[in-house]
């Protein structure tokens, strides 16, 4: 297996050579059959970078630890899903995953049926060979996930426990099928300006691809997060942590470009931030993976004995100032063909402030994840940038992209007048703030609380006011009953209907935060059996502590039953987890969930004597994430569900067949 291994991954990068070479004469030279054999070849890297997978998948499976990579992530005892998840684990056998996904994008572009006879096609496969090329030549010639140890070992090292989580079987896959996915767009952006094509047509084709990568960097981020609050044990789902910022940054800059290609789609505008903004947007999960791979940082997800940070730095230098010297190169004919902004008040003005707001946000990411690494290169001390510094600046700039997502259904293009826009804003302000005087009634009384809800409701009204004026217009043409009408009027714009879903979707997860971070509680005691603890509501009762044994795994445990206002909720076991192969322990918590707080209990620590120590958290509206985050995906494959495809035909000139 070693052999075969090993030779997918060699013959692979020198197909991928032969193949990015074979394009780049056919493309020169108009000769269809040569750019047909580096199709050709686009398909061969995908079949050995499939197989060199399927072969690895094989080795963790059945333990093979004569090999490197099997030894370092896996164990016997392991479950079969989470020898199978380790495949992820490790810089190598992750960045295999990383070169499959790429070869697979790469011939669904390359073999899809709607790009057939499209000249980008060339342009595009060769751009994206040239990723694969370098992700190959790691897997043969640095991180190599086949390396064989001089002799067996009896047992493996086993797989570090906090990523034995169905969270970690799942999060990994997402974010890099979100990541890979971007190369998709840049790829598309890069043939367009090298064809001096400097219409929206790019665009138009890698619409659905752009919305597919960036629904996986939000299952990614949203997997990431629900994997920590169930399993670090602190009570929290997001910690600014250097590589969560690395796939957040991307986000954020790929939703300001799924917001401002509607721009140009429409009006002809923003050509030059729209290329900008996938060159970033690609550049970050270049720069994400250097974080992680570069051992610069310390993180629970990064690869603390990872030496590819140097290999990653050059290659992201030539992908990013080659990409900015094509732009700079058509720079004045992007300019040439853009149109310009009528009016401040309009719907245009929104989505580019919304841009600025988004991009503001990935820069304050940014600087505050490279900060710690600045100050240590120039002064020689690494100073730390914490939650509060993030929390303080994105909280506001996140805050006022909320307020602009809720004006911009109510602005018409080109211009808003002054009457419409007046009409339009009385009856969502009045009960926005009618709930805000509610709220500060009721006893929410932090300032930040009640503008964050109070811009929710704002938020909620105008988009349910969009979808009530639909369906109340459609029903006066056609007779329709309301359901029937809603339905069809969704389904005859699934891209916009299908962003106010993912509207909804983050207004829900803003409901969340908000709620969490401002009215927390927490508590910390120590109890002999029998003692009982309360917070909130909440009475919460130490029966015993109790051990018992899984496999080579001992497991300490304590029965609490826990009562709300009296009432007997049921009998909960927080435990801490010790693996026969693994120095730390993990804690495994005792979630009792609703829809309007969840109650948290961690067991910190005991003594011989039966006492125990507990952490008790009650953390508000924390189920309105997960609502929120389900409401994305819902609303992000609303969006993309295949309707009628809108042919479009390219309008201009590519590669022509060869005249024999």
């Amino acid at each position: 297996m070693n052999l075969v291994g090993n030779a997918s991954i060699y013959l692979g990068f020198v197909i991928a050579i032969y193949a990015l070479a074979i394009l780049i004469i056919g493309i020169l030279t108009k000769k269809q059959r040569l750019v047909d054999s580096g199709k050709g070849g686009v398909m061969a890297v995908f079949v050995c970078a499939s197989v060199a997978v399927a072969v690895l998948l094989y080795l963790l499976a059945t333990s093979k630890f004569q090999y490197e990579y099997v030894r370092d992530y896996t164990s016997s005892e392991l479950p079969l899903v989470y020898k199978l998840s380790a495949l992820w684990a490790g810089n190598a056998g992750s960045l295999l995953l990383w070169t499959f996904f790429l070869a697979m994008y790469t011939v669904m572009v390359a073999f899809s049926r709607k790009m057939k006879g499209n000249p980008m096609v060339p342009y595009i496969s060769a751009i994206m060979l040239a990723n694969s090329i370098f992700f190959f030549f790691i897997l043969g010639f640095v991180a190599e996930p086949f390396k064989l140890l001089g002799e067996v070992p009896a047992e493996g090292r086993g797989l570090n426990p906090m990523l034995q989580n169905p969270g970690m079987v799942i999060h990994p896959v997402t974010l890099y099928l979100g990541y890979v996915g971007l190369a998709v767009p840049f790829a598309f952006a890069m043939a367009a300006l090298i064809l001096k094509n400097m219409d929206d047509y790019w665009i138009k084709m890698t619409r659905r691809w752009t919305i597919i990568a960036w629904l996986f960097l939000s299952l990614g981020n949203i997997f990431g997060g629900q994997w920590a609050y169930v399993e670090l044990g602190w009570g929290g789902y997001w910690a600014w942590d250097p590589v969560e910022n690395a796939s957040f940054m991307p986000w954020l800059t790929t939703t300001a470009f799924l917001h401002s290609v509607m721009i140009q789609e429409r009006k002809n505008m923003l050509k030059v931030w729209n290329i900008s903004l996938i060159v970033i947007s690609y550049a970050l999960t270049l720069f994400g993976t250097f974080l992680v791979r570069s051992g610069v940082l310390t993180s629970v997800h990064a690869f603390a004995d990872s030496n590819l940070g140097m290999y990653f730095l050059i290659f992201m230098g030539i992908a990013v100032i080659g990409a900015l010297y094509i732009v700079m190169s058509r720079y004045s004919l992007i300019k040439r063909s853009a149109g310009e902004f009528q009016s401040f008040i309009s719907k245009e003005s929104s989505f580019l402030i919304n841009n600025l707001l988004l991009v503001g946000a990935a820069f304050a990411v940014f600087w505050g994840t490279i900060f710690p690494l600045v100050s240590e290169a120039v002064r020689g001390t690494k100073v730390t940038v914490g939650v509060p510094f993030f929390n303080k600046v994105e909280a506001p700039i996140l805050l006022s992209m909320m307020f602009i997502m809720a004006v911009c259904p109510l602005l018409a293009w080109q211009r808003s007048s002054i009457k419409n826009l007046r009409k339009n804003f009385i009856i969502p302000a009045f009960l926005s703030i009618a709930g805000m005087t509610l709220m500060v009634v009721l006893g929410i009384q932090k300032a930040w609380a009640v503008i964050g809800y109070g811009v929710i409701i704002f938020l909620f009204i105008t988009h349910y006011l969009e979808f009530y004026r639909g369906v109340k217009a459609r029903r006066k043409m056609t007779g329709e009953m309301p359901v029937v009408a809603l339905y069809r009027l969704m389904t005859k714009n699934r891209r916009r209907y299908g962003g106010y879903l993912v509207h909804f979707g983050i207004a829900f997860i803003a409901m969340g935060i908000i709620g969490s971070q401002n009215y927390d509680m927490e508590t910390m005691k120590t109890l002999k059996p029998g003692e009982s603890l309360d917070i909130k509501d909440y009475r919460v009762t130490y029966e015993k502590l109790d051990q018992r044994t899984e496999g080579i795994n001992d497991i300490v445990f304590t029965d609490l039953t826990v009562f709300q206002n009296g009432k007997r909720l049921g009998v909960y076991q927080p435990e801490k987890v010790f693996y026969g192969n693994w120095e730390e322990p993990s804690s495994e918590v005792a979630l009792i969930s609703s829809v309007v707080e969840d109650l948290y209990i961690v067991l910190s620590t005991w003594e011989e004597d039966g006492k125990a120590t507990f952490i008790v958290k009650v953390n508000p509206m924390m189920n309105w994430l997960w609502i929120g985050s389900a409401l994305i995906v819902i609303g992000s494959l609303f969006a993309v569900w295949n309707g009628k495809y809108q042919h479009n035909t390219p309008r201009y000139s590519g590669v022509t067949r060869e005249v024999a």
